[in-house]
């Protein structure tokens, strides 16, 4: 595929099959603006429209956002529940085209402490896209990766207290079956927008080996030309995991 950044044309040939967004920097967008949180939250709603189609037209395989985070519940409670509202009008508003377009709606985290009008619309969405063979849209929802290894731990020691494994056999390999989603590959490219360079305990699991982007932009400000230059840069990258 032929890109364009800048008017000069870049050929994608070596492409991530699973791209993670830390979509980080909707509050300083508004408060820039003189805009309240919200205005921020909102406007990056549109920033997600955009990567989740260039995504899927550049042939990304798997594309995780980190919409909220386990962490996020300690913001204020107006905060959090005009959350919830942009979550389900999101929805409502984007599963026809998703649909259309074969996208697969999944989600990770602790998504039964979610609002329960928020949970339904997400459960519907999933339902209704799940045989789609398109780009695979995971939603991070009440996600952390220190609690999705947490559950994973509780998970395998039922099993091991009920000798359905034994813990001499306990790898990696096993340790991956009990992630939220064991079927979903490892990110190839982490990228966070604002200018932080953290992972914020996001897939602290999966991202052993992923290339990571940084950029400046604020999520409400990332768009297209953005997403081809990390993608550009991630071709650039000599992935060796450890070999030489």
């Amino acid at each position: 595929m032929k890109i364009s950044i800048a008017g000069i044309t870049h050929h994608l040939k070596r492409l991530p099959a699973h791209v993670a967004v830390i979509m980080d920097g909707n509050g300083r967008w508004a408060k820039k603006r003189g805009l309240p949180r919200l205005a921020g939250h909102r406007a990056g709603m549109k920033s997600v429209k955009t990567i989740v189609n260039a995504s899927g037209q550049t042939g990304i395989r798997y594309l995780t956002l980190y919409a909220f985070s386990v962490e996020n519940w300690l913001r204020p409670k107006p905060e959090v529940s005009g959350l919830m509202k942009i979550l389900r009008e999101y929805l409502v508003k984007e599963v026809d085209e998703l649909d259309a377009k074969g996208v697969k709606i999944i989600t990770t985290g602790r998504t039964a402490d979610l609002e329960d009008n928020a949970r339904r619309i997400l459960e519907d969405s999933i339902a209704r896209t799940k045989k789609n063979q398109g780009l695979v849209l995971n939603l991070a929802l009440s996600y952390g990766g220190r609690a999705e290894l947490v559950d994973a731990v509780k998970k395998m020691s039922h099993d091991l207290f009920a000798h359905k494994i034994q813990a001499g056999n306990i790898d990696e390999k096993l340790i991956q079956r009990y992630l939220y989603h064991p079927e979903v590959p490892d990110p190839d490219l982490i990228i966070r927008t604002s200018g932080e360079s953290r992972l914020s305990n996001f897939l602290i699991w999966q991202a052993a080996y992923a290339e990571y982007y940084f950029t400046e932009a604020l999520w409400p400000d990332f768009g297209e030309e953005d997403l081809y230059r990390a993608l550009v840069e991630y071709q650039q990258r000599e992935r060796r995991f450890g070999r030489v």
